[in-house]
């Protein structure tokens, strides 16, 4: 199931993960842990956002619905994993990964939608990335927690997209790629700041002095 459900992300990312990257993951593994449940909410929150601003749009109301429920009860699994380790869930300061794309994002009302929905699909598609990426190097009950996240990524990833198509006058494609190559610099470029997503990291471990 998981080779099924990656091959359309990692065909639709520029890059992949960097082992410098992976490397600081299992050294800083609280980190990921905080952090991931973190984005777990926020992108229920996203979803519930979108929903709000799109209240006649029923195909968006419908696959976002489904999205923030989802995204809910990855949140609760996420807390529960930090609970059984003795991890105190605490908010810590965002990586600048969302915002380098962002800040892109077209102030035009139909234009900003559609640019929203790609970042949207982008971001999905590089937690499943990532998340596919941890697996392996894992003990088994984080083994099993993210390979079981994969499927439902990916289809996040293919529904944001499919509704960006749907309500633009054009072929998305170009805007696409733009998105993918920002997402990439994001990735490949030195960040001080370790997160799920976040770039190379540059600076060494110092969780607990940054985000006590």
């Amino acid at each position: 199931m998981s080779a099924v459900a990656i091959t359309p992300v990692l065909e639709f990312l520029r890059c992949r993960t960097p082992q410098v990257w992976l490397d600081r993951a299992l050294q800083e593994l609280e980190v990921i842990l905080l952090d991931h449940a973190a984005n777990e909410l926020k992108a229920a929150q996203s979803a519930m956002t979108m929903m709000a601003k799109n209240p006649t749009k029923l195909d968006l109301l419908n696959k976002m619905s489904r999205l923030a429920r989802e995204e809910l009860v990855h949140f609760e699994q996420a807390l529960k994993i930090l609970k059984k380790r003795g991890i105190i869930y605490r908010p810590l300061k965002a990586s600048s990964y969302a915002s380098k794309m962002a800040r892109h994002v077209r102030k035009e009302q139909r234009e900003n939608f559609i640019d929203t929905l790609i970042v949207g699909a982008i971001i999905e598609a590089r937690s499943c990335e990532r998340f596919d990426a941890l697996a392996p190097f894992l003990e088994p009950d984080l083994n099993k927690f993210y390979l079981s996240l994969l499927k439902s990524e990916a289809r996040h990833f293919k529904d944001y997209l499919t509704l960006a198509q749907s309500y633009a006058a054009e072929d998305i494609t170009p805007r696409v790629e733009f998105f993918l190559g920002v997402e990439e610099k994001a990735i490949l470029s030195p960040d001080k700041l370790f997160r799920l997503h976040s770039g190379i990291p540059v600076e060494p471990p110092e969780f607990q002095q940054a985000d006590a």
